[in-house]
């Protein structure tokens, strides 16, 4: 029997944005009707000129739960992907303590998880030094897919990978039909950019930029598609900040290798010449890196050598940020933005001519098959979970620490004016979060290869 039936002027359908009516039961979608197709008996949501969409699937994001729930927590963190129209997030192995590298270290994951998410949580495990023969148990549980990092990757209890740990990895990883996620810096360039940084302010956004030159993006990007076409294992290159990898990517995917890459708002939205010194609430590594960079991300975006945009949500505590001191070479690096993608997004997308179909399939459709969700994830159609989101992209409001549910406030799109109001958002046709507040429904689950949990 049908439960539930949202109807808009504006549903987001797999051929295009029309009025429809979408009928649920048992936390799918069972119907796709025309817009009068409406049954008394069902729970009747008529969201008029609103937008309804498949809830974002955000496939980059740092809980930091447990060993640094001071800096995030499931409550948190999925109360603010709520509030931001995220009804999936795909959790990364660090920062928490242990890291997502064994099975057992994963037992205590789920179970610091379990009975407090309001929306969907899939899991990324880790590659480091040595633990080759934990890839298959972590994908039997149900682990999404592998991050490495080829540099220190700020925590010592998550090691960065060596070309040759890689190469004992990634058969392995190809084997499992799996995904290898790639935190895409080398050291050399950093190192030898130290020696020339000797003397510089560290106050200035232009000292840390330099501090993460793109040619150690570059360098370890040519790694991995070297190392790809080598194993064939799947290679997915996260947060991409350089434009200059960009012709060397648009090769390899013209060859047909197994390569997707993902870039995130801020380096779709801010520029370089435009951090003030001190804020190192922009930090983050790679860098947000200057303007002309930026435009040449867009230009992939259109191409389709980006596949998809996600938060690369990283918070920590505020003390970690350094604000007093403003120095941008000791502050802790990442941005706080889960909450935000939908909004700066759609903002960015509206001013250069795309449309919400485009939104859709940057942020839910292409980062569902990533995590290898898209058989019930990132589309309106039948037999997908029930997953929704009810916008009003003409809507406009500022960002404000009142509106803010991350666990801190600190974020570079305060103040901020943005389009695209979330007002409600359901997790299997669960309303999460309407209205600005949350309801008393802990609706999300743990995606993985168990039952009951």
């Amino acid at each position: 029997m049908i439960e539930k039936i949202f109807r808009s002027r504006r549903v987001v359908l797999p051929d295009g944005v029309r009025p429809a009516s979408v009928h649920i039961a048992d936390g799918k979608i069972a119907r796709i009707g025309e817009w009068e197709d409406v049954d008394s008996r069902a729970e009747f949501i008529d969201a008029g000129d609103s937008v309804v969409m498949p809830g974002i699937v955000d496939a980059h994001v740092h809980v930091n739960e447990p060993g640094r729930t001071e800096w995030e927590g499931y409550e948190t963190a999925t109360r603010a992907a709520a509030a931001g129209g995220v009804t999936t997030i795909v959790d990364m192995p660090l920062n928490s303590i242990p890291p997502t590298t064994t099975l057992a270290n994963f037992e205590e994951k789920l179970a610091a998880a379990k009975g407090k998410c309001s929306v969907d949580v899939a899991f990324w495990g880790g590659v480091v030094p040595g633990n080759v023969g934990e890839l298959e148990p972590l994908v039997e549980r149900g682990v999404r897919g592998f991050k490495c990092f080829l540099i220190h990757s700020g925590v010592d209890e998550f090691p960065h990978a060596t070309e040759n740990d890689l190469r004992l990895a990634m058969p392995e990883i190809a084997r499992l039909d799996s995904v290898l996620l790639v935190h895409a810096e080398v050291a050399g360039p950093i190192d030898e950019a130290a020696k020339s940084l000797v003397g510089s302010n560290p106050r200035e956004y232009a000292t840390f930029l330099c501090s993460r030159p793109a040619e150690a993006e570059n360098q370890a990007i040519a790694m991995m598609i070297r190392l790809c076409r080598e194993t064939n294992a799947s290679v997915h290159i996260v947060h991409l900040s350089s434009s200059e990898a960009l012709p060397m990517l648009r090769e390899a995917k013209a060859k047909g290798l197994p390569i997707t890459v993902e870039t995130c708002p801020h380096y779709l939205t801010f520029a370089a010449e435009d951090i003030a010194d001190g804020a190192t609430h922009f930090k983050c590594c790679p860098p947000v890196r200057e303007r002309e960079n930026r435009e040449n991300l867009w230009t992939a975006i259109s191409d389709g050598t980006i596949d998809m945009v996600v938060s690369d949500h990283s918070p920590c505590t505020p003390a970690l940020k350094l604000q007093e001191r403003g120095d941008f070479l000791d502050a802790w690096g990442g941005i706080s933005a889960l909450q935000f993608g939908l909004p700066v997004m759609w903002t960015n997308l509206k001013s250069r001519g795309y449309d919400i179909t485009d939104l859709n399939w940057l942020m839910s459709g292409q980062t569902a098959k990533l995590a290898g969700l898209d058989d019930r994830k990132g589309k309106i159609a039948v037999g997908y979970d029930a997953d929704i989101v009810v916008w009003n992209p003409d809507e406009r409001f500022t960002v404000a620490p009142e509106l803010i549910f991350h666990r801190h406030k600190l974020t570079p799109y305060s103040g901020m004016e943005l389009a695209g109001h979330v007002a409600a958002t359901y997790v299997r046709g669960n309303c999460v979060f309407e209205n600005g507040a949350f309801t008393d429904t802990i609706a999300g689950n743990l995606l993985i290869n168990s039952e009951g949990i």
